[in-house]
């Protein structure tokens, strides 16, 4: 992510609001192009590639991985700009997203998240937590089998229909396919590091920062509780639910997610502003 650090240093001579934008397992960047597109002029969205997706290699760390390797990058790009930033994160990124807030608490304007899946917040929400969770772990089980005995494809099928529906898999283009078992190895640690995430819930209830939290209205029940358990905590400035979609609404909603991540960006945007210019209202009146 070297590439996206100098781009953050870069912006000390502009005046635009960074955006860090963080795609769901498997994905890349690339996902979040269209809202690159929606946003006002003065933001700048950045989409790095997690570990293991688009152009990042694989881990290659020593010792568990764990959710603070992968925020760590971005946390490099929050302390590269001059400014605030907007987190936004989709599942695996949303995860990701909450864990660089904590991490950085004072240098985050906002975030929106898309079904963020710090799975662990489920060992906290009662015993329809346990069994989501129980759920999730099964799932964890049957791909990481299928990475060991080499069956990725097949692995990768199994992770894909779960969060798409049954038969999102053949749906999808060959190097689509492709792309995601050669990824699929890096799902079983992403499954650990959210289900063994060790950040205490009252971290998150800790957090000033506006945020939006987005929910399919068709999503597995795991997803449900996760957001559910997090607005609860995190008592975001509104829960917006996409009508007819999934866990994967950026993608077959991309349109109505993306205008209701715009619309939050310019409130909070508009906010800060107001809030300036009452700041500075005394001392012009001095």
């Amino acid at each position: 992510m070297s590439n996206m650090v100098a781009l953050a240093r870069s912006l000390a001579c502009t005046t635009r609001s960074p955006v860090i934008a963080l795609h769901c397992s498997g994905a890349s960047g690339k996902q979040w192009r269209a809202l690159s597109h929606a946003v006002p002029g003065h933001f700048m969205v950045m989409a790095p590639d997690l570990i293991g997706c688009g152009e990042n290699g694989h881990w290659r760390g020593q010792g568990p991985f764990r959710l603070s390797d992968e925020a760590a990058a971005v946390v490099d790009i929050v302390d590269a700009l001059d400014r605030p930033v907007h987190l936004v994160g989709h599942s695996y990124g949303g995860g990701v997203a909450l864990r660089v807030a904590v991490e950085r608490p004072n240098r985050i304007a906002s975030l929106s998240l898309y079904e963020p899946t710090p799975f662990y917040v489920l060992k906290a929400a009662g015993p329809d937590g346990w069994d989501a969770l129980s759920e999730i772990r099964t799932l964890a089980a049957e791909i990481t089998r299928g990475i060991a005995t080499g069956a990725y494809r097949a692995a990768a099928r199994r992770f894909v229909d779960y969060w798409g529906g049954a038969g999102t898999w053949d749906g999808l283009k060959s190097e689509a396919q492709d792309n995601l078992a050669h990824w699929i190895p890096k799902a079983a640690l992403e499954f650990r590091a959210l289900i063994e995430e060790r950040i205490p819930l009252e971290a998150y209830r800790r957090l000033r920062v506006p945020m939006l939290l987005m929910r399919g209205e068709h999503s597995p029940r795991p997803a449900q509780l996760v957001a559910q358990k997090l607005a609860r905590v995190c008592k975001p400035r509104m829960v917006e639910t996409i009508a007819g979609a999934g866990h994967m609404g950026p993608f077959s909603h991309g349109e109505s997610v993306n205008r209701a991540i715009v619309d939050h960006l310019l409130a909070v945007d508009r906010g800060r502003r107001e809030d300036d210019t009452q700041h500075a209202m005394p001392a012009q009146a001095a």
